[in-house]
């Protein structure tokens, strides 16, 4: 059981978290299959099928023939010749999200959702179940099971970023827990790729001088990790330590969302950024489905670069409530590109949301 509260010499009493994060198994695929049982037995993914289509996701029969997530519609029915592709169903999966995050807030408050199929959880000041975050993530992951009918695995530790790594160490329908007292042993075997930020290039730096691991991490100076990587060197050094002084954060206020490309070769006109406009839109509905956001949409916006890296944006209020399409941001294309045969270096789409707070709520932000 993790502990709740630890006291020095003095009797003063520190507050040690108790954070599970929860994370639906292969989500939309779930939900697919949740539907329509007779995809239990196949391999399926989710999202575009046809010559420009990408896998949203898909099921772990899929990903056992090596599918995954973000890869062109053709290289994964190349790789699984008898895979089912299934649209997206936004609205479907906002609906199921709804029925989790309900079951989670009925334990407690503290619910941070990072998109629509995973949420931290900080349940320090519960007393249900004796106060103990194994047996709560237990129940929840039950009740997930038998009132929605689907999966969900989750990870039980002091803090944000040791909660995300564990609920991912059991994956599929797993939970793992690292404890206070285990935290420094289980964090000094830890890849440095584990850890959040580090991605590719920062792996390589960190490799070449010398660190593999957390424990490796350790025995550098913060100083000279700060002077290497800027601020987050002395975040890769708190991280190796197994520390995290993140709060679980109830609400956030998104004001935008966009996505944009830029190209290993230049777009040559304007048709050609017409023709990449449905693959872009693809990736911002991924974008607002992993972020969960249901405000309605106020405005679009299309950001240009050009080859002389030149940039332009232009933005448009939108009347329509119900989410755009590839065809609305056409306009903005037209537009914004005055000269059909200009190459064109980047090309981005994206979304402002309305606020429908009065102004005297807005004002309550600032004091």
């Amino acid at each position: 059981m993790l502990k709740g509260f630890k006291k020095d010499a003095d009797l003063a009493v520190t507050e040690q978290r108790k954070i599970i994060h929860v994370d639906c198994d292969c989500f939309y695929a779930a939900v697919e299959m949740l539907d329509d049982p007779s995809l239990r037995e196949v391999p399926i993914a989710v999202g575009g099928d046809g010559g420009r289509g990408v896998v949203t996701t898909c099921n772990y029969r899929a990903r056992a023939f090596g599918v995954r997530s973000a890869m062109p519609a053709g290289e994964a029915r190349r790789l699984c010749p008898g895979l089912v592709f299934v649209p997206l169903n936004m609205a479907r999966y906002r609906e199921v999200s709804a029925q989790i995050m309900a079951i989670f807030r009925e334990l407690t408050e503290m619910v941070e959702p990072l998109s629509l199929d995973e949420a931290f959880l900080d349940v320090s000041e519960v007393t249900s179940f004796h106060g103990s975050a194994t047996l709560m993530a237990r129940a929840l992951r039950e009740r997930v099971r038998q009132e929605v009918g689907i999966t969900v695995s989750a990870g039980v530790a002091p803090n944000k970023f040791l909660a995300k790594i564990a609920s991912d160490w059991e994956k599929p329908d797993g939970l793992f827990v690292i404890r206070p007292d285990e935290v420094l042993d289980f964090v000094r075997e830890l890849p440095v790729e584990k850890l959040f930020g580090v991605g590719v290039v920062t792996a390589r730096k960190l490799h070449d001088m010398g660190v593999a691991t957390c424990g490796d991490l350790r025995e550098q100076r913060p100083e000279c990790l700060v002077e290497r990587f800027g601020r987050q060197g002395y975040r890769l050094h708190q991280m190796a330590m197994g520390e995290d002084d993140r709060p679980v954060v109830v609400s956030r206020d998104v004001k935008s969302l966009s996505v944009e490309r830029t190209f290993s070769q230049d777009l040559p006109d304007k048709a050609a950024c017409v023709a990449v406009i449905g693959e872009l839109m693809q990736e911002l509905e991924r974008r607002l489905a992993r972020k969960g956001v249901t405000k309605p949409i106020h405005k679009l916006f299309v950001k240009v670069r050009y080859s002389d890296f030149s940039t332009h944006t232009l933005e448009r209020v939108r009347a329509q409530l119900e989410a755009p399409g590839s065809e609305d941001f056409l306009p903005l294309i037209d537009e914004l590109i005055k000269d059909p045969e200009r190459p064109v270096r980047l090309l981005g789409l994206g979304v402002r949301f309305r606020d429908d707070r009065s102004p005297i709520q807005q004002l309550r932000l600032f004091e």
